[in-house]
């Protein structure tokens, strides 16, 4: 097949029915593109599908982190679309995974987008060509693999799928069980047991609260600046780094020692694009994937574009956001910038990033404070509508709340009064 005539509609593959690739695919309909999202699983969701598959072999992924029982540590006021909020009907501001599960289905309904989700179809290859894209789909149900040819690539396959493990001294020799927080499910598993908890992030500290209450003994292990809030956790001792592992337990940089019986390792992702091939032009070195503009428009091969890569955001409006950034060079109201142009804009902002002590690459593509800014600028480059203040506001009021308030901020209660203004529990 050749390129898509001038004539005709452009055609654009997303791949992944989650979060991200709903927005992709939704936008670009609305753009008169003729798109088609590609869902390997047999729902939409993404990583809202909860799932209680293991690991068959060393080989085998399992794609979704959703565990028992997990409430969101965002209002649900943020995580709407901006052209599709949640109900106001939910008085509580943070939800179960399951309602949100409910509101990614009713996204999908009310813009229609069913007819456009190919579902247990998974993208395995993906590689350039002269003037568009070959995309191989295996289709489980037939499990038959065949070419399609596009025009635009939207990756948005998610980065909760591939673990990223520590390297720390003695792992090898410790007898417990250990495990990645990506396959935590229930807590019921560590009932009457003494648990190492990595990693004090939104998951570490949120799974630790989980455990806390069937387990004999939770130790809590991290390098946080500030200590985290555990008193109303009487069975939970922070500890320090673990310096090394022992037949039965650990050191810790501290020279203290402690025994059990389970590691979880609360320690984020690796980006992960198996089904890129090397012609595709970008890399992912230390967690940096590179080389993109804007975090999201691959600059070796402009007709693609990753969603959802930058952390410590506003996840669906930021999804929202490049999706509608990117729309706007793919349908031809702005034209790109050259290689050369795209090249210096990252080489000028990995400078500004290591001036300001970002010099670990892994953290290339956290945003935190630096949120605010990028939003202006891909409203400012594009000539698109940018995140309502108030949504950025209440992010701000959200801040690090489930480190210092873990056992309360859940009881919050938002709402929107106008663009600006938002209430918080009736004040």
């Amino acid at each position: 097949m050749q390129k898509t005539p001038i004539s005709e509609k452009r055609r654009v593959c997303v791949i992944g029915a989650g979060t991200a690739g709903l927005c992709a695919l939704k936008n670009s309909l609305q753009h008169g593109l003729d798109a088609v999202a590609y869902e390997r699983g047999t729902d939409i969701g993404g990583t809202w599908v909860y799932s209680e598959d293991m690991p068959k072999n060393e080989y085998d992924e399992v794609h979704s982190s959703m565990y028992e029982g997990l409430r969101t540590n965002l209002p649900k006021e943020v995580m709407g679309y901006p052209d599709y909020l949640y109900p106001t009907d939910i008085e509580e501001s943070f939800i179960t995974s399951h309602q949100v599960l409910d509101f990614l289905r009713s996204y999908a309904d009310y813009f229609k987008l069913r007819p456009h989700i190919k579902l247990q179809q998974e993208v395995i290859r993906v590689r350039p060509r002269l003037d568009d894209w070959e995309v191989y789909v295996w289709d489980y149900t037939t499990n038959k693999c065949d070419p399609i040819y596009y025009d635009f690539v939207y990756v948005c396959n998610g980065h909760y799928t591939e673990p990223d493990w520590p390297e720390i001294e003695g792992n090898d020799i410790y007898q417990g069980k250990q495990m990645h927080s990506h396959l935590y499910r229930k807590a019921q598993m560590f009932a009457g047991e003494n648990v190492l908890v990595i990693g004090a992030g939104p998951s570490g500290m949120d799974i630790t609260n989980h455990i806390r209450k069937v387990a004999k003994q939770v130790y809590l292990s991290h390098h946080l600046d500030t200590t985290p809030n555990t008193a109303f956790m009487g069975n939970v001792t922070q500890k320090p780094d673990v310096a090394n592992f022992t037949k039965n337990g650990a050191v810790f940089k501290d020279g203290t020692e402690e025994t059990f019986q389970h590691v979880i390792y609360c320690t984020g992702y690796k980006y992960s694009f198996p089904c890129l091939s090397t012609d595709v032009g970008v890399q992912v070195i230390d967690n940096f994937v590179q080389p993109l503009w804007k975090h999201c428009v691959n600059i070796n091969n402009p007709t693609m574009a990753f969603i959802g890569l930058p952390f410590n955001v506003i996840p669906t409006q930021i999804f929202d956001m490049q999706v509608r950034f990117t729309l706007k060079y793919y349908t031809g109201q702005r034209d790109l910038p050259t290689r050369e142009e795209m090249m210096e804009d990252l080489e000028r902002e990995i400078g500004e990033r290591w001036n300001c002590g970002f010099r670990n690459k892994k953290k290339a593509h956290q945003m935190a404070e630096r949120q605010f800014e990028y939003y202006n600028e891909l409203a400012r480059l594009a000539g698109i509508a940018n995140i309502k203040p108030v949504i950025l506001k209440m992010m701000k009021d959200c801040g690090k709340k489930y480190i210092f308030e873990l056992d309360s901020y859940r009881n919050n209660r938002y709402k929107i009064i106008d663009d600006e203004n938002f209430i918080k529990n009736g004040k």
